[in-house]
């Protein structure tokens, strides 16, 4: 069977316009044209897509997921890494679902709260999937590890300094300062350094490719983007972290 590029789109909740991108840029070619010049996928381009799509949702740039892709090129073992990544995930969020339900339940009756219930399904560990998705075992294994290393106090500072990184990004958003502007390419400076303090996770010194990379993965993961405000938001980073790629990497 084939399917056409807009029953492709209506399927796959994408547009034709995205499809006609991955075609160009080599991600998703279709597997035939039409003489009327419409484009037609088969059973093999909708799985290829499907793999597109769940990389997409991990936060990887076009750039990235064509790299994945050329490296594992036998479908079934790569939707078999993504399965597990999903199963994962959804046994996170069943664990939220069922600590939260308690909590309410345990509002609602007047009842003790118990900590070690509350916070089920919420520790770092959460990522292990993903981490191992995008960077490999070793990646997660020396992330883990430097993450366990550090005391409570040590572990908020790393938060905190995050944390008025964003707010810095936002104030100098609603300022009127574009990205290019020296005052948030000072921030940006600090977000590199803060993103090098933690080189095990981020697979080493931050480069150019990596710091684009890290822009695009915060406007195409909402998890990310929520970080900097939203979208809106994500996307002023973006152009931040590229300039500074740019002019300093």
């Amino acid at each position: 069977m084939e399917w056409s590029i807009q029953d492709i789109a209506r399927l796959a909740g994408t547009t034709s316009r995205t499809l006609r991108h991955y075609g160009e840029v080599g991600l998703l070619p279709p597997s035939r044209i039409g003489s009327n010049g419409y484009r037609y996928y088969d059973a093999d381009a909708l799985t290829r897509l499907q793999r597109i799509l769940l990389l997409r949702e991990l936060g990887l740039g076009i750039p990235a997921i064509i790299e994945v892709m050329e490296g594992q090129r036998d479908n079934v073992q790569a939707l078999s890494g993504h399965l597990q990544w999903l199963e994962q995930e959804k046994s996170r969020l069943d664990r939220q679902i069922a600590s939260v339900e308690l909590t309410i339940h345990k509002l609602e009756g007047g009842e003790q709260l118990m900590a070690d219930q509350m916070f089920d399904g919420f520790d770092h560990t959460q990522y292990k999937g993903e981490v191992e998705e995008r960077w490999g075992r070793d990646a997660y294994r020396e992330s883990d590890a430097w993450w366990r290393a550090k005391s409570k106090e040590e572990r908020k500072a790393y938060q905190d300094q995050h944390k008025q990184i964003a707010a810095d990004y936002a104030a100098a958003a609603a300022a009127g300062e574009v990205p290019g502007s020296d005052s948030v390419q000072a921030i940006v400076a600090r977000h590199v350094d803060w993103l090098n303090l933690s080189a095990t996770v981020t697979g080493g010194p931050i480069t150019a490719v990596r710091l684009r990379y890290y822009g695009d993965m915060y406007v195409g993961d909402a998890r990310f983007a929520a970080n900097y405000g939203g979208l809106e938001g994500a996307e002023f980073v973006r152009d931040a972290l590229a300039v500074y790629a740019a002019q300093s990497l």
